[in-house]
Parts: C-alpha cells; sequence; structure tokens
C-alpha cells in the first residue's frame, strides 16, 4: 500500500496550536470547568515537529512505514503527516485513536519505540506533543 505525506497549510498549524490554550474565566470554581468525559473516550494527539532542512527527505521516508503500521492498528483511526507548505522543514502528525486502550497499544508498538531514535538526529529540538481526550463529539 502506498502512502501519501499530505500538506497542511500554515494556518491550519497556527490553528491547531491555539486549541490547547482554552482558559477558564471568571471564577476559580473547580465545577465550573469540570468536564465529565466518556469511560471510553476517543483520543487524538497532536506532535509538531522541525527537521533538519537536509533531512527533510529521509524524514519522510522514515515516516511513511510507521504512517503504514500505525493506520493497520486495530483502535487507530486515522494517522496522518501533514506538511508546511511555506517550510517545508515544520510537520504535523495527526492520530486519531478509539480510546485510551488504543493510544497505549500504540506507544507499546516495537515500530513505534523504533520511530523516535531513527528520527532523532533528522529533527531540531524536541517535539512538541498534545494529546487530546474527545469529551464530546457534535456532528453538524
Amino acid at each position: 500500500m502506498k502512502v501519501k505525506l499530505s500538506v497542511i497549510l500554515l494556518s491550519m498549524m497556527l490553528i491547531t496550536g491555539s486549541c490547547g490554550n482554552n482558559k477558564s474565566t471568571g471564577s476559580n470554581n473547580a465545577s465550573e470547568t469540570t468536564i465529565e468525559q466518556p469511560v471510553d473516550s476517543k483520543m487524538v494527539i497532536i506532535a509538531k515537529l522541525t527537521v533538519k532542512a537536509e533531512k527533510v527527505k529521509d524524514f519522510t521516508e522514515a515516516a511513511k512505514d510507521i504512517i503504514a503500521k500505525s493506520n493497520t492498528e486495530e483502535g487507530c483511526v486515522y494517522y496522518q503527516l501533514f506538511q508546511d507548505p511555506y517550510d517545508n522543514t515544520k510537520f504535523v502528525f495527526v492520530e486519531e485513536y478509539k480510546n485510551q486502550a488504543a493510544v497505549d497499544a500504540h506507544f507499546a508498538a516495537d515500530y513505534f519505540k523504533a520511530f523516535g531514535p531513527k528520527i532523532g538526529d533528522m529533527i531540531v529540538g524536541a517535539p512538541e506533543i498534545k494529546v487530546i481526550t474527545v469529551a464530546k463529539e457534535v456532528i453538524q
């Protein structure tokens, strides 16, 4: 199966970056900001990283394997890699899993464990990773 690397606009990267910054305003009453989550909540992972310019091709080749294998995991809804068209060294992995157990299974996979060391010399700094629990999904 051929894996396609998708391209995302810089504005989408900025929007994604602002999603985790919701702060409660008003009262300090914790009950006002608590969201009751279903036991089997969907999970979304957003991982932003910068790749050394001379390693972009090597990185995209290395990513094809983890993308293909992750998308075959039973609990994985999707696992995609996006590249900024204005700065080809910036990438964002966007992943969705059925629940926490699926995330745990992904993190335990041998190919996942091997991916970090494989790309360690290709990236600049540490990736920015956000793990999001979907409390409620509304489709309109």
